[in-house]
């Protein structure tokens, strides 16, 4: 059997791809549970194309509690993304019926591919990639092979030379069909963390530290043992130098251990961060001010590196004190000195716990300023108008005096805490061993034992009060980055719908006389700080088609009404449909693919990045060449032509705050064309055409007309 025969041998095929999944997460470690997904059942329900395979493949992973990321490699990175993707589904290139591989292990130079019959088959990553390229790289191939052959190249280079040139022609070639499993960012973190190992390289790193303390030890044994004899014999010191030259690789294996840890765990911090950003409650965001965000997001810039930091010493400092302890212990007066140095680490708690205190008020205070700061500073019109000259800087200077004291007293604390408590531990640890030795307790060996568990226990507690101090910071900081974590884990609604139903266009999926889109009957909602309901007994449908206006006063519930259509927020009591399902049914991936809003002007942004990034950010991204296609179409459609046209790297400029500034012509269509590109059923604009002039309006009403497919546009009256 040949390397295709192998992998073609392994493959699944399209009836069996939802086992295939299932089999993957459960031997990854990322389900336990017993769900099963009938591929065949629903995949042939869906046409024949690339996004709709991976709509059901990205449902199908959902619905097992994990996340189906598609990736689209290059042709020259193929091999060794192959060698990092496991676990992974990649869809076979060239057969006449779909097939596809479960990629259950990758290692430097093989992959296990999962087979049907629940074996592992092991192939090579270059016989792999091979595989999956053959199907772009043949008909170079052939022309290759011939101009090589007319050019005279010997036979021996051909097979470089030809690989050489295929890769140069292909450069620009992407390899797609291939998505990765992985837990989402909201799962449990210790379940992310065993899943990329963490438990296991903890265990290495405190063995490691171990194993380096206790020869340390011994090294400090012979040292001392000589020192106070006042001679050296060889043999010992080429014992002491085989000790020091063995902690080596020890300190090397945990220095290398931590900082893979670190960027792990770091990792993970991080994307759980972001994903609790982005699922933040809009009533929370509402009522917190942009000083308050602003601290949110530098206090989240910092919970990493002091936790991580502060772990990492706090596991060092706990076996250092074990070492410390035990050797304190075993020398002469141990017990004195055992019960001494413990009272000692109970002094440095308290330290901590009082530094802990007074670092609360001060992040507090600090936090404070940087909040009124960042609101003076966006209200600065106000004050100028309203507020006297001479009361400018009352509050702050206030504040400033508060902030001044406060950090005294924190930098009093410090001082008492990482340098009083190692310091002082060694005045009384010495203080005890001169004690004993001049009253010729103790034996020249006990004192050396002695000394070293001094020293040891000064390198312990300072490594330890540093390690509180830390802590102590990390724990503040979470306090005020716990609500974007625990964000995080809220899980969307998974929905029970086919996939084919919520990738059907609507005309395909609706027939007969009755073709309604949305259907809402006696809507209720309130706001959490209103007792009246914003909305009361709203009823509403929009058929396939429609182009609706909705008018009304300021504060009405237009923009309340749109949102809970768009799926960001959901009504106390009513009913609500697209395309004949509720929410629960469609789920929120799947309703967000079926309506596209443009909330109004001050709640829309534009990030910093390409153009092209903040037109297709709600469809795909990398985009596709086709993309960027209809994206400029629809710009010029909507009189954003010039714009393009005087922008040197046209949908690839940056803009934003640090790029290509917009106006506010531009800004608002932006935001139409983004919601048109969005393809959705139901597309909603809030106030999207108030800050148009005649002219720009003139163009882009015809341009939304022509391309949405069912429109509701809401205007002020």
């Amino acid at each position: 059997m040949n390397r295709a025969e192998q992998i073609h041998s392994a493959s699944w095929s399209a009836e069996s791809l939802g086992e295939a999944i299932r089999e993957l997460a459960s031997r990854g470690g990322m389900y336990s549970g017993g769900e099963h997904l009938n591929g065949g059942a629903r995949l042939h329900q869906i046409r024949d194309d690339g996004a709709a395979l991976g709509e059901w493949i990205e449902l199908a992973a959902d619905r097992l509690g994990i996340e189906a990321e598609p990736v689209r490699v290059p042709h020259s990175e193929l091999e060794s993304f192959l060698r990092r993707a496991a676990p992974a589904v990649v869809r076979l290139p060239g057969t006449p019926a779909a097939r596809f591989l479960a990629m259950l292990y990758s290692k430097k130079q093989k992959a296990g591919l999962l087979a049907p019959d629940g074996n592992i088959h092991w192939v090579k990553t270059q016989d792999l990639r091979d595989v999956l390229c053959e199907s772009i790289e043949a008909p170079i191939a052939a022309e290759m092979g011939l101009l090589l052959e007319e050019a005279g190249i010997a036979r021996h280079r051909k097979s470089s030379i030809g690989k050489a040139l295929i890769g140069d022609r292909l450069r620009l070639a992407r390899i797609d069909g291939c998505w990765l499993l992985r837990l989402p960012p909201g799962a449990a973190f210790w379940r992310q963390a065993r899943g990329i190992r963490i438990p296991q390289r903890l265990a290495a790193l405190v063995g490691a530290q171990i194993t380096q303390h206790l020869l340390l030890l011994g090294a400090w044994w012979l040292v001392g043992r000589g020192a106070l004899l006042g001679y050296f014999e060889k043999p010992w010191l080429i014992a002491w130098a085989l000790l020091l030259i063995t902690m080596i690789p020890f300190r090397l294996v945990a220095t290398w251990l931590q900082g893979v840890i670190s960027f792990a765990l770091g990792g993970l911090i991080k994307q759980r961060l972001l994903s609790g950003a982005l699922k933040l409650d809009l009533e929370d965001l509402r009522y917190k001010g942009a000083g308050q965000q602003l601290a949110l997001v530098i206090e989240s810039a910092a919970v990493e590196a002091l936790s991580l930091s502060g772990g990492f010493m706090a596991l060092l400092a706990v076996i250092e004190l074990a070492t410390a302890l035990l050797v304190i212990n075993l020398s002469a007066g141990g017990l004195l000195k055992t019960a001494l140095f413990l009272g000692w680490a109970m002094i440095a708690a308290l330290m901590a716990w009082r530094y802990w205190s007074q670092l609360k008020q001060w992040t507090e205070s600090r936090l404070r300023m940087t909040n009124e700061l960042v609101e003076k500073m966006i209200g600065h019109r106000t004050r100028l108008a309203q507020e006297a000259r001479e009361l400018w800087h009352e509050s702050e200077d206030s504040a400033l005096a508060q902030y001044l004291d406060k950090s005294r007293m924190m930098d009093r604390s410090t001082i008492f805490l990482t340098g009083l408590i190692p310091r002082g531990w060694l005045l009384l640890g010495l203080s005890t061993v001169a004690w004993r030795f001049a009253a010729q307790y103790d034996s020249i060996g006990s004192v050396a034992v002695g000394l070293a568990g001094i020293l040891l226990g000064y390198q312990a507690l300072g490594r330890f009060a540093g390690s509180l101090a830390q802590l102590a910071g990390a724990i503040i900081v979470w306090r005020q980055v716990a609500p974007l974590f625990a964000a995080a884990g809220r899980a969307d609604v998974k929905g029970s719908a086919p996939a084919a139903v919520r990738n059907e266009p609507a005309g395909e999926r609706i027939s007969g006389g009755a073709a309604k889109l949305v259907q809402a009957q006696d809507l209720v909602f309130r706001y959490r700080d209103r007792e009246e309901a914003v909305l009361r007994g709203c009823s509403l449908e929009i058929h396939v088609g429609d182009r609706l206006m909705l008018e009304g006063k300021s504060g009405c519930g237009k923009s309340t009404l749109a949102s809970i259509m768009a799926g960001l927020r959901f009504p106390d009591s009513g009913l609500l449909l697209m395309r004949g399902l509720d929410y629960q049914t469609v789920g929120a991936r799947g309703w967000r693919r079926l309506t596209a809003e443009a909330p109004q002007f001050h709640e829309n942004h534009i990030l910093t990045g390409s153009l092209a990034f903040n037109l297709l950010m709600g469809r795909r991204w990398p985009a596709e060449q086709s993309d960027l296609a209809q994206a400029e179409a629809i710009c010029r459609e909507l009189g954003l032509g010039d714009l393009i046209d005087r922008m040197p790297a046209g949908l690839l400029q940056i803009v934003g705050e640090t790029g290509w500034q917009l106006s506010h012509g531009e800004r608002s269509r932006l935001f139409l064309a983004r919601a048109l590109l969005q393809g959705a059923d139901l597309v909603i604009l809030d106030e999207s055409f108030a800050s148009l002039d005649p002219e720009s309006l003139g163009l882009a009403l015809p341009c939304v007309l022509n391309r949405a497919p069912t429109l509701l546009v809401i205007a002020h009256n």
